[in-house]
């Protein structure tokens, strides 16, 4: 039951009365005294509403709707004064506050305004809590690994290509899983009961085409670098979808096709350049590295019937620091020789020449343990730092340099 309210106002004898009043009524007051320190309560999952003083020194009212607004726009503020202005009220809720009291405010009135604002975010948690359950079944959730912006990122751009009535192109560096990428779009579009066919471009002649979109027929056809087609098999391809073979045309390229690569049908790159889904590598996301390793160490484990080993602090710490150019193909190597106690090390070989200096690896692992306090505290600073044994300035100094927003993990 969701009963909390967060209450900010900076007048000491007004905070104890609206708490006093929220206590009779069977709700939850979380008192505080200025936005500095409510900010920090402040989240996309916060459990409860926010009753707000307009008039504050330093950031007011409507600075803390602002930002509440960025973080939050379903969460309900409720915005309180002493002063009976009208155009206040209008500028207030043009802005998006829930709904605006003046003080003094009888109790009844404003527990009713409270409970009116505790069943809409009731209603909002609830369903983004269903549509959440709808979607961890997916199989963009269940086979796109990783907690970061980009894996988010990655399963969005995935669900809406999948869903678009278009040819699709996947992008990434070699060893991304651009076949795993383009069958995961396969799985969530309207073709999902129909076949997904592979094949590698380079290795299609003309006289196979008709019989390979015969196979496809009803499902999707992916082409794997898509662009070492013969010129010959493109138009043998553009013919026949044109001539209404039943095939969504799924391609993959390890090289951006923007602009249209020399050999490539111009009719062909504008089909594809129509929907792309680009996979980020792994130095992009290094705090994603944790989560595919331990799955990968999992999986060669049960593969070989052995029991996963123990994998260590210094273990993530060292994977986090590496570049992997071959992406999760090679993350996927080095977790099965662990697994299978191959070797001592876990990475892969770096050329001496992009081997990063120490400071480098250093800066790596510690901007992935700032993600992951962030992430494990939802945004909450103060939290992340306490748990990180940072003081809040060296904390926030080490945030700036690393370019991190506490507001975008929450």
């Amino acid at each position: 039951m969701i009963r909390r309210v967060l209450v900010v106002d900076d007048d000491a004898a007004v905070r104890e009365a609206l708490a006093q009043t929220l206590d009779l009524a069977d709700l939850e007051p979380v008192v505080t005294g200025s936005f500095v320190v409510a900010k920090d309560h402040i989240a996309a999952d916060f459990p409860g509403v926010i009753l707000s003083d307009i008039r504050m020194p330093g950031r007011d009212g409507f600075h803390l709707l602002d930002h509440t607004a960025a973080i939050d726009p379903e969460l309900p503020v409720i915005l309180l004064t002493g002063e009976g202005d009208i155009p206040m009220a209008v500028s207030a809720m043009s802005k998006g506050a829930f709904g605006f009291l003046e003080k003094p405010c009888a109790p009844a009135t404003l527990v009713a305004e409270v409970e009116r604002a505790l069943n809409t975010r009731r209603l909002v948690l609830e369903n983004r809590r269903l549509k959440a359950q709808l979607r961890a079944g997916d199989p963009a959730a269940r086979l796109i690994f990783g907690q970061s912006p980009q894996a988010e990122a990655l399963r969005s751009q995935v669900r809406c290509a999948a869903q678009a009535q278009t040819d699709v192109l996947v992008t990434g560096e070699p060893g991304t899983g651009i076949s795993k990428i383009a069958e995961v779009v396969h799985l969530l579009s309207p073709v999902a009961k129909g076949p997904f066919i592979k094949r590698a471009a380079s290795g299609l002649r003309v006289e196979m085409v008709a019989a390979v979109l015969h196979e496809a027929a009803g499902g999707s056809l992916f082409l794997d670098e898509v662009a070492q087609l013969s010129p010959e098999v493109q138009f043998a391809i553009l013919d026949g979808l044109e001539q209404g073979a039943a095939t969504r045309l799924l391609a993959g390229s390890t090289a951006a096709l923007r602009p249209a690569p020399e050999g490539l049908h111009p009719d062909l790159f504008y089909r594809l350049e129509v929907m792309q889904v680009r996979i980020p590598a792994l130095h992009e996301r290094p705090e994603d590295i944790p989560v595919l390793f331990k799955h990968y160490v999992a999986q060669a484990s049960e593969q070989a019937g052995l029991t996963p080993p123990e994998i260590t602090s210094d273990v993530l710490a060292d994977l986090m620091a590496r570049q992997w150019p071959g992406n999760a193909r090679a993350l996927m190597s080095a977790a099965m020789r662990f697994a299978l106690g191959l070797s001592e090390g876990v990475g892969v070989d770096t050329p001496e020449g992009d081997q990063p200096g120490l400071s480098e690896q250093m800066a790596r692992v510690e901007r992935s343990l700032l993600i992951a306090a962030l992430r494990r505290e939802k945004g909450r600073a103060t939290r992340a730092a306490q748990v990180l044994k940072l003081p809040r300035k060296t904390f926030y100094d080490k945030l700036a340099r690393y370019g991190l927003r506490p507001e975008e993990f929450r």
